[in-house]
């Protein structure tokens, strides 16, 4: 039992700097906080995938008093929890494939961004318009402006043993 303290604290050394390069890479002011509009993409940076009510939840109880702004501090142990714990878990590569061919209707392996912002903005928790543009210009094909989703799902899903 003794020998599991010292792999304990390496695992755990491991996940505070994957964490730091991560708030770190929003923290352009270098004063170890961060503006609470990115704390949704360092979570999804560390390979978490919290629903929005979730990550809104996680928000606050880490923000600096409704200013608009995290510090390290409280982030960094709030997010260790998070990770050792294993919550807001990605979505598994075969589900994310079978959620693209239910909106394939047409079983073509593919989707036209149309019919993807539809789907998006009118069902679950809806994208506004600006985060469907981010993700459309991210996702599509470029020479025929279609989403060929079957390419995308290595990019959508995060290695769980990473």
């Amino acid at each position: 039992m003794a020998e599991d303290k010292p792999r304990a604290e390496a695992i755990v050394s491991d996940v505070h700097k994957r964490i730091k390069a991560a708030f770190e890479a929003f923290d352009y002011e270098s004063n170890n906080t961060v503006d609470v509009r990115e704390i949704s993409t360092i979570i999804y940076s560390l390979g978490c995938f919290p629903t929005q009510e979730d990550l809104h939840a996680f928000i606050a109880k880490v923000e600096e008093d409704h200013t608009g702004y995290i510090h390290l501090d409280k982030f960094l142990p709030a997010m260790t929890k998070v990770l050792l714990e294993h919550k807001f878990p990605p979505i598994p590569e075969d589900l994310l494939l079978q959620a693209f061919e239910v909106l394939d209707k047409e079983k073509k392996g593919y989707l036209e961004p149309e019919e993807l912002t539809k789907y998006m903005t009118q069902e679950g928790e809806p994208f506004t318009q600006e985060e469907m543009d981010e993700m459309l210009t991210a996702l599509a094909d470029n020479e025929k402006n279609l989403i060929y989703y079957k390419d995308l799902i290595s990019q959508l899903t995060i290695d769980p043993d990473m």
